[in-house]
Formats: structure tokens, sequence, C-alpha cells
């Protein structure tokens, strides 16, 4: 492994996410600024906000949503037949998430969904991302299904129809039953084939009710937080590791597409990807020839390409193998077949942006704007228009839905029973212009989803962050809708900013 490779590996320590790993794209657009809020605040920015007589109109059947993940929301982590997830493991695990919080509660969604629908309902909200919680289907990962859990989600899609809410299903959102963990995790190719039987199980009882299905969320995030640094489960610090895990992580996915197409069903599957801009620190030009500019493509290699590539375009970087070294346990682990499955064609790509990487000769990185609560994230709207653009015009008009956007903010229920987040909408309103720039540019995005519908237990930062449009106090599980809630309905109902 290169020096630059290790330094690439040790500064992303620094950058681990909580919602998301930061990732990079190499792509065009110069750093511009927005003024305002110091480090860890999120301040009103006005300056990209557009005035009342320049409203911004989206497509009509534009998709306005918002997203949820099972082990985040759910809770009833011992109810009904649902077999221990790794997150259960780690989040017991003393000293592994802040304040010893677990997701055993969590926002108790399992219980209380039924109100949560007719809260999307009040929202507005014309799609709804979820994810399929593995061991509450498959207990072990493997065998036959139980029952009691896809009935569950039956209700919640049934649900949805219901109130005219189109279901968008994750198959999974990092909650790998303990049992496959133990067999030897995303590290075992034996994992992804594993994936497809549940895929399968899953296709079978809700296909024809779900019109878009999304694989793996976030395989970066799985392979830089789970396998590099040891932030999220299962908790290892093992590069040679990290990137196998990366390729099975891959295959599974191609595996779960093939399982749709056997099924000759309707509806549409493809992969969530965390994809974030990355700039070369001194400023020149991304296709240029510095040090910088060179760091920054083999850093997109790693975070962006490994993934794009080998999805859409059915090969790995050249510079990331190189990198690697033919002695990598993941070049190891590429056996023929393998890209053919990898890059099945899928119909739509879930891209999901948070903030920009700045790369600095070295191959380290440095912060340029103002960061939120999660000290990781830089608040760049401008990163939303480069990373929806760059995939348009590397990989095509492949259809584009972003399924998670947001930031925490220091939420508080006021006295009066109101929650002004003032900073999410801040937020929120200047990507969506941002958004709203590249699909005037000719980018095919279909939907927006917010990240997140509902307060959650937040991974590594347990409940200490807030990224929802509902408050959700945790002791007596009421919601209440914030002024970024309000103001999202609005938005909803104008179709436009």
């Amino acid at each position: 492994m290169s020096i630059l490779t290790r330094r690439h590996l040790l500064r992303h320590a620094a950058l681990s996410a909580t919602a998301a790993t930061p990732a990079g794209a190499v792509l065009g657009t110069a750093a511009t600024g927005l003024g305002g809020c110091e480090p860890g605040d999120a301040e009103d920015h006005t300056a990209t906000a557009p005035s009342a007589a320049t409203r911004l109109h989206f497509p009509p059947d534009f998709g306005w949503g918002a997203a949820t993940s099972a082990y985040q929301i759910e809770g009833a982590a011992k109810e009904d037949g649902r077999g221990e997830s790794i997150w259960d493991t780690f989040s017991h695990t003393p000293g592994r998430i802040r304040n010893g919080d677990t997701g055993d509660v969590a926002a108790d969604h399992y219980h209380r969904y039924a109100d949560d629908l007719d809260l999307m309902r009040d929202l507005g909200l014309r799609s709804y991302r979820f994810s399929i919680s593995w061991p509450r289907i498959q207990p072990d990962g493997t065998g036959a299904a139980n029952q009691r859990g896809l009935d569950f989600y039956r209700r919640l899609v049934d649900g949805l129809h219901e109130r005219g809410i189109a279901p968008m299903a994750t198959l999974f959102h990092w909650d790998l039953p303990q049992a496959l963990q133990d067999a030897g995790g995303w590290e075992s190719r034996d994992v992804a084939y594993r994936f497809a039987d549940y895929a399968d199980i899953v296709f079978a009882a809700l296909g024809e009710r779900v019109p878009v299905w999304l694989t793996i969320n976030e395989p970066k995030t799985v392979v830089q937080n789970g396998y590099l640094f040891g932030h999220h489960a299962p908790g290892h610090r093992d590069p040679d590791a990290a990137y196998l895990v990366a390729h099975h992580l891959q295959l599974a996915h191609g595996l779960a597409v093939r399982a749709l197409r056997a099924t000759g069903g309707t509806g549409r599957i493809g992969p969530a990807f965390n994809l974030h801009p990355c700039y070369p620190a001194d400023d020149s030009p991304v296709d240029g020839s510095s040090p910088a500019a060179e760091a920054a493509r083999l850093y997109d290699g790693y975070e962006n390409r490994l993934y794009l590539d080998s999805a859409l375009k059915g090969s790995y970087p050249a510079d990331v193998l190189a990198d690697l070294g033919p002695d990598s346990r993941m070049v190891r682990g590429i056996r023929d077949g393998d890209l053919e499955i990898i890059s099945s064609p899928v119909d739509l790509l879930a891209v999901q942006y948070y903030t920009p990487i700045y790369v600095t000769s070295a191959g380290g990185t440095e912060r340029r704007w103002p960061t939120s609560e999660a000290e990781w994230q830089q608040i760049y709207p401008d990163g939303m228009y480069d990373i929806l653009t760059r995939v348009t015009r590397d990989y095509g008009p492949i259809p584009l839905t972003v399924t998670e956007n947001g930031l925490p903010t220091p939420d508080v229920l006021a006295a009066d029973g109101t929650v002004d987040d003032a900073g999410r909408v801040s937020f929120l309103r200047d990507h969506l212009a941002a958004a709203h720039r590249a699909v005037t540019d000719g980018v095919p995005l279909e939907s927006f989803h917010v990240w997140s519908l509902l307060d959650n237990f937040e991974w590594a930062e347990g409940y200490d962050q807030r990224w929802g449009l509902i408050y959700v106090d945790y002791p007596t599980q009421r919601r209440v809708f914030k002024r970024s809630a309000h103001w999202y309905r609005q938005v909803i109902a104008d179709n436009a900013l």
C-alpha cells in the first residue's frame, strides 16, 4: 500500500461520519463561498435564497420525500422474531456509542408506524425512503422468512399507498445479521450470496407494491467506518479487509439486481452511494497536473469511482487497483464474472450528498467551510450541483434521486410546543436551489429526500444529534413538526422554492 493511500486512510479517520461518511468526486466548479456562520453553527445563509419574484419551480412530477433507516427508528429490537444485528451487538458494547445509547427503542416506529404515516401524509410527502431490517426478515441471515417481519413491512407499504405516498425501499442499511458476522461478515464472499437470497424473499413478498428498490446503502460508509476506523459496526480496523468488503458489497448489489430481474417484476432498482465533490486544496484546476490535483484524483478514486465505475461501467478504477497493489485482498478476491454481475444494468442511481472534501498535495484534507454539529460536515451547497452534474457528465443520463441530504441542528422543544430549527431551513433551501440548478442544466433528477424524517438513533453519536424534520421527545415519544417541517410542507405544496 502506497504512502499516499496510507495518508488517505489516516486522514479519513478524522472525517468519518455518522449519517454518512464524506466522499469525493473530482469535478469542475470553483469553490464559491457562503457567508454567515462560524464552525459548529448552521446559520441562515440568505445569500443564495431566491426572491419571491424568482421562484424556482421543480418538474410537475417531482418526488418530494424524506428518508429513514430501520435500526435508527424502529426499536422493537427483540420483538416478533427479529434476530440480532451487528448494530445491536456494537451499541451494547461499552464505549462504542455516545452516552451508552442503543437502538433498542429508538423512535419506536415499529409500534407507532401508523401515526408516523399520518405525519408523512400531513407533511405532504410524495415519496418515503425507508429500509428493511434483514434480521427482522431472516433472524440468522439465512433460511426461511420470518412472517411477522414481512407482515410489518406489508402493513407499512400498504399504509403508504393508502396515503398516496410512493414507497422506496432499501434492502440493506448496515444492520447485518450478527450470525452472518460470526461467519465472517462482509469479508466472506458467501454473505453476498446470502444477501441475494434475502433480497429474493423480500421481492417475492413486496415486489409488486414497491416501485423503487435500493440495494446497498452507502457501501463506502461500511468500508470506512466499519472496517478502516472502527467507528461503526462491526468495529474493525483493517485496511486490507476493508476493500475486500467493498468488493463483496458491490457484488451483493449486482446479485440483488439480478434477483429482482429474475422475478419479472416491474420495480426499478439501483444502488445508493454517498458522493461528494473532491477539490484540490490549492485551488488548482481539478483536471490539472499540480500535486494537489493528482492527489485529489486518487482520493476521488477511493471515494467515488471505486463504486460508480464498477456499478455503472463494469470496471474498477485502474489508479485505485494500482495503489492497492496486486497482493491486496480486494485485488486477489476479484473473480472472473464478478464485474459483469456488479454492473448488471440498473434503472436509477441514488445520490447522497453531505459535504465537500479538499485534498492537499500530501493526500490529506483541510476544511474550507463552516461545519454543522457534525464536525465532518462542511456546509457547501454548490457541492450538490457539482456532484449531480458530474455523475450525469461522466456516466450518462441515468435517472437520479437524492436519497439523503440534511444536517443536525441543536433543536430544543420550546415551552410553546415549537421547535425553531432555522439553520435546517437555510441548509435545505440552499441545497434544493443547487439541485434545481442541476435540473435546469440537464440533470435527470427525479426526487429529493431529506435526511431525516424523524430524529433518531444517529449511530455512534447516539441521540445527541438531531437530524429530523420532526422532533422526537424520546421519554414520551411525542412527535412535533419543527419549523423546517412546516417550511418543507409548503415547498412540496408549491412544488417550488
